[in-house]
């Protein structure tokens, strides 16, 4: 397998977590990034791919497909042990609904921040409403959390997606809150993980070296 992978790409975070928790082998391509161009210009495979041109992307023989929801159900599918995906048409969606709502809702918010405070040129205008948001987000998120120490029971996807985009909020100012104990304990306990730990650590890498 192959990824082509933006190295502070949330989306392709995801993936990159998926892939180390079910202990695949795969081959890393980094697409080019700058703080000052970002991904341009686009990498051509990623062009081919997808006609958003945007990682991640994944090529599997001779399949290639994009977005990280759709890659994370593939690899699912493909090596369902261990399962980051729960059993039963109902538990699973739930938790393809709370990815989704990370995804929708959630990440809009934290983008508005990473425009703000991390790319140069960015208006700090935003941040009181994006802040709004998260805070929003994160009362909600903490209700889905009575029934056990993850999102959907097990680790999963739902853990993984709602964990990356909350840390880089984090980074940019706006915590986990205090006041959310089951929520913060939650996010110690998924930052904890072998492979959330190394993402999250090589990505503050490149973004302070960046």
């Amino acid at each position: 397998m192959e990824l082509y992978s933006g190295p502070l790409s949330l989306f392709t975070a995801k993936v990159r977590i998926a892939l180390a928790e079910k202990g695949l082998d795969y081959e890393r391509i980094e697409v080019g990034w700058s703080r000052e161009d970002r991904y341009l210009p686009h990498h051509p495979k990623v062009v081919e791919i997808n006609p958003k041109r945007q990682v991640p992307c994944l090529v599997d023989g001779e399949l290639a497909i994009y977005d990280s929801t759709l890659i994370v159900e593939y690899l699912e599918d493909r090596h369902p042990t261990p399962a980051l995906m729960p059993s039963g048409a109902e538990a699973r969606a739930r938790c393809r609904l709370l990815e989704l709502e990370a995804d929708e809702v959630l990440f809009p918010h934290v983008w508005e921040l990473i425009e703000a405070r991390f790319y140069p040129g960015g208006d700090d205008g935003p941040t009181a409403r994006a802040a709004d948001g998260i805070g929003r987000f994160q009362r909600r998120l903490a209700t889905q959390l009575a029934a056990g120490p993850y999102l959907c029971g097990d680790f999963g996807v739902a853990d993984i997606a709602n964990f990356v985009f909350l840390f880089t909020a984090g980074t940019l100012g706006v915590p986990v809150s205090n006041d959310l104990e089951g929520l913060g304990t939650w996010f110690e306990r998924v930052g904890a993980r072998p492979a959330v730990a190394r993402e999250v650590q090589a990505m503050s890498e490149v973004a302070l070296a960046g």
